[in-house]
């Protein structure tokens, strides 16, 4: 099973060169059989740049989670603290495998009728048949 997750450029950035290996949400996927994830470039950049595998996934309060991973997080406390805020409970994806498309993919080649998840959405692996080129990330 996969997933698009919609995320900032800025921190797909910290994605593409390695200092964030966890994305933190307050929601996670009700079917943990989700075992890759498709990165959508939220405005103004709107496009699949990559994939990555999924390590592991904790859940936990979220002063814990930033105990743990704060230096794999690639956000400030302060950024932390406001997207969690009044959350008894965050979850953190490890992001392993990363990899980067040559091409970033417009998502309306899988469907006309696209929209950005606010969050994440499930994917069917029959959209996916069209050929990505992936480029090794770092």
């Amino acid at each position: 099973m996969r997933v698009i997750l919609s995320i900032k450029p800025r921190h797909v950035q910290k994605v593409i060169n390695g200092t964030k290996r966890y994305e933190f949400r307050k929601v996670i996927f009700k079917d943990r059989s989700v075992s890759e994830v498709y990165i959508y470039s939220t405005s103004p950049v709107k496009k699949i740049i990559g994939k990555f595998r999924i390590g592991r996934i904790l859940d936990d309060h979220p002063e814990n989670l930033w105990k743990q991973l704060h230096e794999y997080s690639g956000l400030t406390k302060k950024d932390f603290d406001m997207y969690f805020s009044g959350k008894e409970k965050g979850y953190a994806i490890e992001i392993t495998n990363f990899e980067l498309f040559e091409e970033p993919i417009d998502p309306k080649k899988f469907s006309s009728n696209f929209v950005a998840p606010q969050s994440f959405q499930y994917i069917d692996d029959s959209a996916l048949k069209c050929q990505l080129n992936p480029v090794k990330g770092p």
